[in-house]
């Protein structure tokens, strides 16, 4: 048995069947009522068969006047119980745990959507004209969103998945609190890190309040935004012991934002260390291993099954989360789990005009994943710029849909 084939008995009792994870990725095939469709069961039944012990959903909102896609799935009172729980049963694997990952865009929100969301403060997105100018939130809309995302968690837990992920990083609006480049707020809500990080301990705990103590929370924090003035490591670390007394169950490790897109790094990006060692944030885990004894979850750049085995044996992690293998390499996943030589190759989508490339990139996964929820084969070559261009394009074509709906 290797490493990644080992169980985990998470803080609040339930036990993960093995140490693999598939990472919260964004799906984009909800309905014109952001609701989950049978793509959506199709997409997860095949994720399921992977063996992969947990299953992160990508970002489903709270608020559907936020939405970070127009093909996102929303979770409040006009939600249909009985197409979630048809969800939920599409991961009928023997002890797969399938999680729910809870999220508002906050400024990140599509322009396709809403052209003046909520953020803690009026500052503006610029990437590609995609985001409206926000408005700075006042008290009430503050205490809303802590509603939603309780209300939101109960909907889950109800609907029959197993556990919830909270999305604090990437820049979305849980970030964008805790970032004093987005929070430039004088109130109790900004201004030292203890106010910028009120709003995650209150909906965490409200979260916990609603599910109970044998529910798994988990957290999805960033170790940095990596932008000058931004959210840095020795502030996450504060955070990380918050979330450790308020009870969360798992943490997930990431890090940058739109505007410094970390989480989506190419290989010859990354930090040299860090590339020695293959995991983007691998440095950021060894930190908090230091300080906390919360089950850490590492995501981004794990691409070695022999290198996940040893980080696993010396622990320096507690899961090894995936996102595109999960695309690129599904049929792989099972050997993934069992060789300890297997390596799952993902080679860039690049073009000769480097500012086009992260959307590229992007554009290719979320055809990749679309093909999958169709049942149909993936694409491994496709043009950088048509797929660059395929987001914008689908985005503003579902974004009519859902205004017609």
């Amino acid at each position: 048995m290797t490493e990644l084939q080992n169980s985990l008995r998470l803080p609040c009792g339930e036990i993960l069947k093995n140490r693999l994870a598939k990472a919260a990725m964004t799906e984009r095939i909800a309905n014109s009522r952001q609701e989950p469709t049978v793509e959506h069961e199709r997409l997860y039944r095949a994720w399921s068969e992977t063996g992969a012990g947990l299953l992160i959903s990508g970002n489903v909102l709270v608020d559907r006047d936020h939405l970070e896609s127009a093909g996102n799935i929303c979770f409040d009172e006009k939600s249909d119980l009985e197409k979630l729980k048809s969800w939920a049963a599409s991961v009928d694997r023997p002890q797969t745990h399938f999680w729910i990952q809870l999220s508002h865009a906050g400024r990140q929100t599509n322009r396709f959507v809403n052209k003046q969301p909520l953020a803690p403060s009026a500052i503006q997105l610029h990437k590609m004209g995609l985001f409206g100018k926000p408005k700075a939130m006042d008290e009430s809309e503050i205490l809303k969103v802590i509603h939603q995302f309780r209300k939101a968690a109960l909907i889950t837990k109800e609907a029959g998945f197993t556990g919830v992920q909270i999305h604090a990083a990437h820049g979305y609006l849980l970030s964008q609190f805790l970032s004093p480049l987005t929070n430039r707020r004088t109130d109790q809500w900004g201004g030292s890190l203890e106010n910028r990080s009120r709003l995650l301990k209150e909906i965490v705990r409200s979260v916990r309040e609603v599910v109970g103590p044998e529910f798994p929370i988990s957290v999805k924090l960033n170790s940095a935004d990596f932008q000058h003035g931004g959210f840095i490591e020795d502030e996450a670390l504060n955070v990380i012991e918050m979330l450790e007394v308020e009870g969360v169950d798992l943490l997930e490790i990431s890090g940058g934002t739109y505007e410094k897109v970390a989480f989506f790094l190419h290989d010859e990006e990354q930090r040299e260390s860090t590339k020695k060692r293959e995991a983007y944030f691998l440095d950021f885990a060894e930190r908090v291993r230091a300080s906390s004894k919360m089950p850490i979850m590492v995501t981004g750049g794990f691409r070695s099954s022999r290198f996940c085995n040893e980080a696993l044996k010396a622990n320096k992690l507690d899961v090894v989360g995936m996102g595109r293998p999960f695309l690129s390499n599904i049929d792989l996943i099972p050997q993934f789990l069992s060789n300890k030589k297997i390596t799952l190759d993902n080679p860039p989508i690049r073009s000769w005009l480097k500012s086009v490339n992260d959307s590229a990139e992007a554009g290719f996964y979320a055809r990749q994943l679309i093909q999958i929820a169709k049942g149909q084969p993936i694409k491994k070559k496709m043009n950088a710029f048509l797929c660059a261009n395929f987001l914008v394009t689908y985005e503003f074509f579902k974004g009519l849909r859902r205004e017609k709906a």
